[in-house]
């Protein structure tokens, strides 16, 4: 089938002013930040302000959308010649399309929801202000890489997040170990950044030009090699702001950030804009099956290394973090598949949005009635004093897990078919990670809040306040609805920018691998809740199992990248050095040392009396005569 490619259309009317989606939040980050210490009373009333504004902008445009046209739906939003280099022209443009504008309600919608709640939560925070003013500024480089029209703008968006994941997790800059976070994040994207370069370099040379368009229009003409090139090159970038294999190692750390920050990095933001990045480069992997198989690969990989993480882990944050990996991984897979996987990946990623972002505010509240404590071996029985966390929290685990009717058992279950279909290996892995999630996410639910209570004496556990708890059940209805509401819905409006061909089924109907994978997902909760209704007990020293060792040590991905990167590039250094020190400076230490030793011979034939300087010039002259003469008669 040849790929369908739509060209925006000029924008008109309220998409004009799509541009204000970025703006508005960047003029709330500026205020917060530029009035200091005088906004303390009021500033986190405009930081909310700031995300709720946008995204009453969004639901505008998309009501918008909606009643124009299909072929119409992708309007080009002008802003400003950005750069030219020779014949080559970059623009600032934005594209409003049915996937940047599903980002700009996920983006908006969850994250006004996630900054109401950060009210209570960074309630007796001092820097209250700051830390509402980065969130805007998170929120404006998010929306600036899902609405940019070319790869360059986005690259200032992807830039923009990174800045700001720095700054979020390591809020709390005065604890040594959310400074070396935010520090570790920071430095390991850098490494993607280097993957997302590399492919806008090679467009620019193949192509001139960066556009998603006209990349999409032109890549069908360039060779083979150089289009899994890009693609390859995609997929980096994609790992490191995902944190996939092997780029994965920043994000167990990054939970050192407030709690608030963990949702929008992992619901509504940052590591969404992998799975983003390459679906809108689907005309660029659709042309190219190794690069593609590449992108299957690494996500199925991922989703079984964040399963595995998240079955060792204590600390429920880091439960969470692990599943964040292996969800973001089945996006991920999905994504590779092709134009149907594209869409099932975003479908997925929305729902995983709502139900991920309700989780990890969950675990805020917990920790709120836990003195900040966020070991689950602490915990036990919460259900009884905070019923509105537990009930909103369960919404959340049955939609992650994939019990119908919850919006995780259709997201999910369109992966696991397109897996079956594209490759066996692919559909039964998927599975046995839907199981794993199962498990882990049973065991979190019975440390947390059933059995009986463990807390330490002094500890008095509470039900949050409404701030707090509002946005929890506003969450967990999105996680159970949102699976029946947007099945076909969601498929039909992503099927201009994915290339996706629907077809359209029951809501109710289920293939064979959705009710196999139900199967496996009750035997997962089964052996979860056998394992960990018993008693709980900490590890007794040396006897840890491997298994445990490894997952506990996110898979000694610190361990390889010191032994690699630190010791193996410091020995690199140290040979370079030396090689620079005996060839290199030896070289010039020679020449610098023969020089002057022939410069001492000479000096010794300049002894300034004019008898020794006539004697050279007669003998010089006498030398002279006998060649000239010698040659002559030979």
């Amino acid at each position: 089938m040849e790929m369908e490619i739509v060209d925006p259309v000029a924008a008109t009317g309220i998409f004009q002013f799509a541009w204000a989606l970025i703006a508005w939040p960047l003029l709330v980050t500026a205020i917060l930040l530029l009035a200091g210490k005088a906004s303390n009373s009021w500033g986190h009333l405009l930081g909310v302000a700031g995300a709720v504004g946008d995204f009453v902008l969004a639901v505008v445009l998309w009501i918008q959308m909606i009643g124009t046209e299909v072929p119409n739906r992708a309007v080009k939003v002008p802003v400003t010649e950005w750069m030219t280099i020779g014949t080559m022209s970059v623009r600032a443009d934005l594209l409003v399309d049915q996937l940047s504008i599903l980002f700009a309600l996920l983006v908006t919608g969850v994250g006004s929801l996630i900054f109401c709640y950060s009210i209570g939560y960074m309630a007796h925070d001092p820097n209250r202000r700051r830390f509402f003013a980065y969130l805007n500024l998170f929120i404006a480089a998010m929306l600036t890489l899902v609405l940019a029209d070319n790869y360059a703008l986005l690259f200032i968006g992807w830039e923009g997040v990174g800045l700001a994941s720095y700054l979020l997790i390591s809020f709390w800059q005065h604890r040594n170990s959310a400074a070396l976070a935010g520090k570790k994040a920071f430095l390991v994207n850098r490494v993607g950044d280097l993957g997302l370069l590399c492919a806008m370099f090679t467009m620019f040379a193949l192509f001139g030009s960066v556009n998603f368009n006209q990349v999409n229009h032109a890549i069908s003409g360039a060779p083979a090699t150089w289009i899994t090139a890009i693609g390859i090159f995609l997929l980096v970038a994609a790992c490191g702001k995902s944190a996939q294999v092997p780029l994965q190692s920043w994000l167990l750390d990054a939970m050192e950030g407030p709690t608030p920050v963990s949702a929008l990095i992992h619901a509504a933001t940052m590591v969404t804009a992998g799975v983003y990045l390459v679906v809108r480069s689907h005309a660029i992997y659709e042309l190219t099956n190794a690069a593609s198989l590449a992108v299957m690969v690494v996500g199925v990989v991922t989703l079984l290394a964040g399963a595995w993480v998240g079955s060792t882990k204590d600390d429920i944050k880091k439960v969470l973090a692990g599943s964040t990996m292996s969800q973001i991984g089945y996006m991920m897979l999905a994504a590779g598949i092709g134009p149907a996987g594209g869409a099932f990946a975003i479908f997925h990623l929305f729902t995983h949005g709502f139900f991920k972002a309700n989780m990890f505010l969950g675990a805020g509240s917990v920790m709120h009635a836990m003195d900040d404590d966020t070991d689950m071996r602490h915990f036990g029985a919460l259900r009884k004093v905070m019923p509105w966390t537990f009930g909103t929290f369960a919404m959340g685990y049955l939609a992650i897990i994939g019990i119908p009717p919850l919006a995780g058992f259709y997201s999910k279950d369109h992966i696991v078919v397109a897996a079956w279909e594209r490759g066996p290996v692919f559909g039964v892995l998927a599975m046995i990670g839907a199981a794993i999630t199962a498990f882990y996410m049973t065991r979190l639910m019975m440390m947390t809040f059933l059995g009986d209570k463990r807390w330490a004496e002094g500890i008095h556990p509470h039900e949050s306040p409404a701030i707090m708890v509002g946005p929890l059940v506003v969450l967990a209805i999105g996680s159970a609805v949102l699976g029946v509401v947007l099945n076909n819905a969601i498929q039909v409006w992503l099927a201009p920018p994915t290339g996706h061909h629907p077809h359209e089924l029951a809501w109710y109907h289920v293939p064979w691998q959705g009710w196999a994978t139900l199967l496996l997902v009750i035997l997962g909760v089964a052996v979860g809740y056998l394992v960990y209704r018993r008693p709980i007990a900490f590890d007794a020293p040396g006897k840890v199992n491997p298994l445990v060792y490894i997952g506990r040590n996110d898979l000694l991905a610190d361990k390889f990248n010191h032994l690699v990167f630190v010791r193996g590039g410091g020995a690199l250094a140290s040979g370079i050095a030396l090689v620079d020190d005996v060839i290199v400076d030896g070289a010039v230490r020679s020449l610098a040392g023969g020089t002057k030793g022939l410069g001492g011979v000479l000096r010794r034939t300049q002894t300034g009396y004019s008898r020794s300087y006539g004697l050279t010039m007669v003998l010089g002259a006498v030398i002279i005569a006998a060649v000239l003469i010698l040659g002559r008669l030979g």
